[in-house]
């Protein structure tokens, strides 16, 4: 597929699939799209056979000067496709259109994730008829400066209510892992949550092998029962929160604050210079914890909605 598009603002747009060759121009304006915000390497782009993941790139003459990314958002959300965008804004509508005119069967809504300060993407999905239909916050906090003393008298008041923060081992027995599982069900069940912020189901051994993999988990114990959990994902200089959960009979006690100050103090002198967090921002409760413990918010990030007919 090659097509040629005319663009009154900006001339005239060839789009056509991705090739390998392709991978630093895409590479280097998916990075920048994102304002740096992740930077991406030409061995992050492959042709791909897969007919529900097609990227395609927009020409003017010779140069790549944008792309776009058409693929299915994930098992939590089976009925989407998502819609990524990058470069120039006056390319982003022949390729749209591109993409539209060969579109996998199975789907009924299109979604876009781009964060509130991103003009481009911000200004096409608008102008596209997409949904403004969710909001998410992202935070940050730098862990040089994180300081676990202000948090020790929380714990001195839990621990005499019999609550008690631990890292769970990852030969910990089968009872804490099933244990660990049932209460991240609750979490999943009970929080309020959006697209972007819905991670895809895991089975119990699904779980335990991610966690032992990847992650580091520390939870509050209340006569023996794992009451309370908080994941983080290390990589490089930051971690990352992948899930904090309280069980509902011990909400309102400051749990969540205080696990996860334990794995942030378990971060920071480990090394970790930065955390990273975020959810939908229908969850006040999560932003009160994160508030409590230093994180800095970011801008919004904001996920549009458009039905397929």
């Amino acid at each position: 597929m090659s097509e040629t598009h005319d663009h009154s603002a900006a001339g005239t747009f060839t789009v056509r699939p991705f090739q390998n060759a392709d991978a630093p121009a895409v590479a280097r304006l998916v990075t920048d799209s994102v304002r740096g915000h992740w930077t991406y390497r030409p061995e992050h782009f492959r042709e791909s056979a897969d007919p529900q993941r097609l990227r395609l790139v927009a020409l003017q003459g010779a140069e790549i000067v944008a792309t776009a990314h058409l693929s299915p958002f994930g098992e939590a959300t089976p009925d989407a496709l998502r819609l990524d965008l990058a470069g120039a804004g006056a390319a982003f509508t022949p390729l749209y259109l591109a993409h539209l005119a060969a579109l996998p069967p199975g789907f009924s809504r299109l979604l876009g994730v781009t964060r509130e300060d991103f003009g481009e993407q911000m200004e096409f999905f608008s102008a596209a008829g997409f949904r403004n239909a969710w909001q998410s916050w992202g935070a940050h906090l730098e862990l040089t400066s994180f300081d676990f003393a202000a948090f020790q008298p929380l714990e001195e008041r839990l621990f005499l209510k019999g609550y008690e923060t631990e890292q769970l081992a990852n030969d910990a027995p089968d009872a804490d892992w099933a244990a660990l599982s049932a209460l991240h069900q609750r979490g999943l069940a009970d929080a309020p949550r959006n697209p972007t912020t819905t991670p895809d189901p895991l089975s119990a051994a699904g779980l335990r092998e991610m966690i032992v993999r990847q992650e580091t988990v520390f939870v509050v114990r209340w006569r023996g029962e794992i009451v309370a959990l908080t994941r983080l994902t290390p990589e490089g200089a930051e971690v990352e929160s992948e899930s904090t959960v309280t069980h509902p009979d011990h909400r309102a006690r400051g749990l969540a604050t205080l696990v996860k100050a334990h794995a942030l103090e378990w971060a920071r002198t480990a090394g970790h210079t930065h955390a990273g967090t975020g959810g939908t921002v229908l969850n006040l409760p999560m932003l009160r914890v994160n508030t409590r413990l230093g994180y800095r918010v970011e801008r919004m990030w904001v996920t549009w909605e458009r039905q397929l007919s």
